[in-house]
């Protein structure tokens, strides 16, 4: 590995990837871009003020400083190509590359994709027109109770409803009000999910895939799940509620026909793919994918209220 390795982000995330980076006796350095107060100046660990957005003034820093791997941590820079930007520079980095990342960036994108090859989720519509995702919600033969900003909302850009009435107000916050601006300009609109909600990480260079343990984390504000979604607010692993044979068939229904998609479709993921799975008594189904590790939440997903 390389002597020196930049890591990009600013969270919780990026410390852990930095602390365990760190521990590697091939690593000499690990330097944070913008990273917090826990990656300043600690050991091996350092920030560094290099600005994240400008990928040809980043590319020539990782030169001139002898970066030998960057890691990308947040979404945001994923979806917007600093992979393919900084390794056309002839930089190495580890992150999938903007079109990868598109199965977290659209979610319209990424649900036609599990169609597309066959990979088990909710039933689902997506909608440029607010009158048409209330009609779809109004008429669907199933609890259409899930209404989902498309693009990238933080995490937030999830409404999971009580009823008819809250997701027709969901559509039009998120559609006419802009709740998550230009996130929402494309809504999908999918089926209530039942079960237990579990978060499954992988490793894939494009072609195989690495599972890591199962975990679970607390999404919902207020004692009892009363509260609405947030990005998360804690984790933990492993999950008892996932054996071994239901993550192998996660891995098989999931992770690899993900991978194997992406590869067909002249797409190659590398990097951290991460799905959401809802346990079903018909089997595991996707609720969503990141692109990315965890920060330390897990996905926002469908347990019902």
């Amino acid at each position: 590995m390389a002597e020196r390795v930049l890591v990009i982000g600013s969270g919780g995330r990026e410390h852990a990837l930095a602390w365990k980076l760190a521990q590697s006796p091939h690593v000499q350095q690990v330097l944070v871009a913008p990273g917090n107060a826990g990656t300043a100046n600690s050991g091996k660990i350092s920030n560094s003020a290099v600005s994240v957005n400008n990928h040809s003034i980043l590319a020539q820093y990782c030169k001139d400083h002898n970066v030998g791997l960057v890691v990308v941590g947040p979404e945001v820079p994923l979806a917007a190509g600093i992979v393919d930007d900084l390794t056309a520079a002839g930089v190495t980095c580890f992150g999938p590359s903007a079109k990868a990342a598109q199965l977290e960036a659209s979610k319209s994108f990424s649900k036609s994709f599990m169609d597309r090859h066959n990979i088990p989720t909710a039933r689902w519509s997506s909608f440029t027109d607010p009158q048409d995702a209330c009609k779809y919600i109004q008429d669907a033969e199933f609890p259409a109770l899930v209404v989902k900003a498309s693009g990238l909302a933080a995490g937030k850009g999830v409404v999971v409803a009580r009823d008819k009435d809250e997701a027709l107000k969901a559509v039009l916050d998120i559609m006419k009000d802009k709740a998550f601006g230009s996130a929402g300009e494309t809504v999908v609109v999918e089926e209530q999910l039942e079960g237990e909600e579990v978060s499954c990480l992988c490793f894939s260079d494009g072609i195989t895939v690495s599972p890591m343990p199962p975990a679970q984390d607390h999404k919902r504000l207020l004692d009892g799940d009363q509260g609405p979604n947030t990005g998360g607010m804690g984790a933990y692993c492993p999950t008892p509620q996932v054996s071994e044979e239901v993550l192998q068939e996660i891995k098989r229904s999931v992770l690899q026909k993900t991978v194997d998609g992406m590869r067909e479709e002249g797409t190659p993921y590398m990097g951290v793919l991460y799905a959401g799975v809802m346990l079903t008594k018909q089997g595991p189904k996707v609720l969503e994918f990141n692109c990315r590790f965890g920060d330390p939440e897990g996905v926002r997903g469908h347990a019902p209220p």
